[in-house]
């Protein structure tokens, strides 16, 4: 899962890359400002992953295949009414995105382009996103890893030729997304077909479906707080850099891809932890689960700080790959000391979060993640604005370091009950 993680920052990365090569900032912020209003869409809906996640890998655990199937229908329900919803309020949702988001006028008619287009790859996201989760939950990793690979290759190679063959700019980054998507949409229905999954699934047992749907929807609403809080502060930041100007907003941007990479990579080990702590709980062994989260533990935090030391030495080469406007190149070296800092503090994050989602604790997710948003981040970015720029990453610094600790107060408790 670390590889299938991996490809999909390079696809930011990519993206960034072929924009950042254009004559103006104005398309890097452009997709900077899409990709941000669709962080919101689509990683608001990231709980259509991870709760399908934990909820398979535990019922996996207690070898019960029949209510692994039914996870996977109420989760492909859900997602299909939710990609309908969101093309049906299309309009709207754009005009309030916009609305909110401070930018200049090229920026903004940037981003409107791109989103005009990659709204359309809705349906295809989301269920993918469940097609994944159950994946990852029933242990079938090289499959998740193909699907991955299938949209982001697709996707790469799209970008190439649309922006740098047929000239296209913007509108070629947002028209390759949706094509990839629905390539990946593809690959996924046929390994769903592979794992004997059919039009049976539709076929509702009352028992199993009135047993099974409180928890759902609880365990989903909890981690959709959890998720627009994530999202919210992100976009926080990438609103607030866009105050102080197109080329602060370009360069955040760019440095963002870093801590994106870094995230997707450490991620796999939460996928890992996510699966680990299912099957731990839904066989009922304590021991394993323990094992299990000590072992990535020490691969995360090893990890991390080897990322911080590649940032040190290589960051400006990095920059120098993803953008060579001049003085977007500038701001970003400037600032880059923070992405120095940020994997050994963010690294607990991720790793607290798979053990999480496995265990199916969204409660304690949602708790952490609003105390550390609405008590930690807000006010220490209002308190830092003096610093500009600086105070809006230490501020981002504080967000993840309270995020680590909180949640290590819920994680000693919750290993002691977990069943032996």
């Amino acid at each position: 899962m670390i590889l299938a993680n991996i490809s999909i920052p390079l696809l930011g990365m990519v993206d960034t890359a072929v924009v950042g090569h254009l004559d103006s900032a104005h398309y890097l912020g452009g997709v900077a400002i899409g990709s941000l209003i669709f962080s919101f869409l689509f990683w608001g809906f990231g709980f259509l992953r991870m709760a399908t996640t934990g909820l398979t890998a535990q019922a996996q655990g207690a070898n019960n295949d029949k209510l692994t199937h039914k996870i996977l229908q109420h989760s492909l329900l859900l997602a299909a009414v939710i990609a309908v919803t969101i093309l049906v309020l299309q309009i709207p949702i754009s005009q309030l995105a916009f609305y909110l988001i401070d930018s200049s006028e090229q920026v903004t008619n940037a981003a409107r382009t791109y989103f005009d287009i990659r709204i359309w790859s809705t349906p295809a996201i989301l269920i993918n996103y469940v097609i994944l989760g159950w994946l990852i939950g029933r242990g079938a990793t090289k499959q998740a890893l193909f699907l991955v690979l299938a949209v982001t290759i697709s996707n790469m190679v799209l970008d190439i030729i649309f922006v740098n063959y047929l000239g296209m700019d913007v509108d070629g980054v947002a028209l390759a997304s949706v094509i990839a998507e629905y390539i990946g949409l593809i690959v996924g229905l046929r390994i769903l077909i592979h794992h004997g999954i059919g039009r049976d699934i539709f076929i509702r047992d009352p028992v199993t479906h009135r047993l099974h749907t409180q928890n759902w929807l609880q365990l989903h609403g909890n981690i959709f707080i959890r998720t627009l809080c994530l999202i919210f502060s992100f976009a926080f930041f990438t609103t607030q850099g866009a105050k102080q100007g197109d080329i602060i907003l370009a360069a955040n941007a760019v440095l963002i891809n870093f801590i994106i990479f870094m995230a997707f990579v450490l991620d796999g080990f939460a996928n890992a932890i996510e699966v680990i702590t299912g099957k731990a709980i839904g066989s009922k062994n304590r021991q394993q689960l323990k094992q299990g989260f000590k072992l990535s533990t020490m691969w995360a935090f090893s990890l991390a700080c080897i990322f911080s030391v590649i940032y040190f030495l290589f960051g400006s080469d990095i920059i120098g790959l993803l953008t060579t406007i001049p003085e977007v190149v500038d701001i970003a070296n400037d600032y880059l000391i923070w992405l120095i800092v940020i994997p050994v503090i963010a690294v607990w994050t991720y790793l607290f979060d798979g053990f999480f989602i496995g265990a199916t604790r969204s409660v304690e997710m949602r708790n952490t993640m609003l105390f550390s948003t609405l008590f930690c981040y807000l006010p220490a970015w209002y308190l830092l604005q003096p610093l500009k720029n600086d105070g809006l990453w230490l501020a981002l610094l504080i967000f993840l370091a309270a995020r680590g600790i909180s949640q290590s107060f819920y994680l000693s408790k919750i290993l002691q009950m977990a069943p032996k």
